[in-house]
């Protein structure tokens, strides 16, 4: 095995654990502050009026979305999951690329390499087996 090939899953899941550190700290503030949890939905997703207990029902879901990709249950579901949803956080921010320039929009833009490296988890979760379950083989 190359140099290449040993160093891939390691890299996988650095990845891995950053991108599930960014997003538990956004689940995080939906227990802390669902306040500010909810305006970020009305503001960004267009979703007004969620009351505390909702987000805190949306918290919960999240976070067994995120203990799944974190410890690589079901890869095809858990980290297309990930995907999926920080790819509406990044996409629903989109006004802000348009005038990076006022503060604080360029901080938005440090969504697109997090995006890119969900993408690159998706696509090798197969190779991503550092510290994960491994489920059986299915059969033939």
């Amino acid at each position: 095995m190359s140099q290449h090939n040993k160093s891939l899953p390691i890299v996988l899941f650095g990845l891995r654990a950053s991108v599930f550190l960014v997003m538990f700290v956004w689940t995080l503030d939906k227990f802390i502050n669902p306040d500010h949890a909810a305006k970020v939905y009305e503001s960004f997703y267009f979703i007004g009026g969620l009351e505390s207990s909702v987000m805190r029902i949306v918290g919960i879901m999240e976070l067994i979305i995120l203990v799944a990709f974190l410890v690589g249950w079901y890869k095809k579901f858990s980290y297309g999951l990930v995907l999926v949803l920080h790819a509406v956080s990044t996409l629903s921010a989109f006004k802000y690329y348009l005038s990076p320039f006022e503060s604080p929009h360029l901080l938005f833009f440090a969504a697109w390499p997090m995006l890119a490296a969900c993408v690159a988890l998706f696509l090798l979760r197969d190779e991503d087996v550092v510290l994960t379950i491994r489920q059986p083989l299915s059969k033939p």
